[in-house]
């Protein structure tokens, strides 16, 4: 599996050959360097340690920012494990890794934080319907209703829909289309909508074929 961190630049659209409008998110796909490599003997597990956009040191936290220097790598804000890469034997410390380990036509998950609406009702978190608007109703028409129980359990059991934070989310989009890639600007067009609000970090990783 081949992965990369990346931002979110924002959505646009493509035209096809048969001038069909294909709508696509823009993300910046690196440039990443491998920080850390994990490994079966010493970790106990395998996996590449991603860093993507450079940051002051001042920032970073003396055991951050003493790996970097350990490497010799220059600070970087984001980092992230992958438990799997394709080339991982190939890989060493500060390598760099680009947008053109990506294709055409590649299938890939995107996994971001999607975007935080603050604290809502049920209508805007959950849908509901709503109460009937006649009859003399006034306060109750976006209420959530009864949620209690009978004498047993004489307890509001638990995962009931009720108001609360909405988004702000670890979320995964599945099976999402690479469209185009611009290896010169590091630049991914995906197909459809990915998680997260503008200049978002995301982190895109192909789909593992069985």
């Amino acid at each position: 599996m081949s992965a990369i961190i990346g931002k979110k630049i924002g959505m646009s659209c493509l035209f096809s050959e048969l001038g069909d409008s294909i709508p696509v998110t823009i993300i910046e796909a690196g440039p990443c360097y491998v920080t850390d490599i994990r490994t079966e003997d010493k970790n106990g597990y395998k996996a590449i340690q991603l860093g993507f956009g450079p940051v002051k040191e001042k920032k970073l936290t003396k055991p951050q920012l003493g790996q970097f220097k350990k490497h010799s790598i220059e600070p970087l804000r984001h980092l992230k494990e992958f438990r799997t890469f394709e080339t991982s034997s190939e890989l060493s410390v500060g390598q760099e890794i680009k947008a053109d380990i990506f294709a055409e036509g590649d299938i890939v998950k995107v996994t971001g934080i999607s975007k935080g609406k603050g604290f809502q009702g049920v209508i805007k978190r959950h849908h509901f319907q709503g109460a009937q608007q006649t009859h003399g109703q006034k306060s109750m028409l976006r209420a959530p209703g009864s949620i209690g129980q009978s004498a047993t359990p004489s307890r509001v059991l638990k995962g009931v829909k009720m108001p609360g934070r909405t988004g702000n989310k670890t979320v995964s989009m599945k099976n999402l289309e690479i469209v185009k890639v611009d290896a010169d600007k590091n630049i991914l067009m995906i197909k459809g909508a990915v998680p997260g609000a503008k200049n978002g970090i995301v982190y895109i990783a192909k789909r593992v074929v069985k």
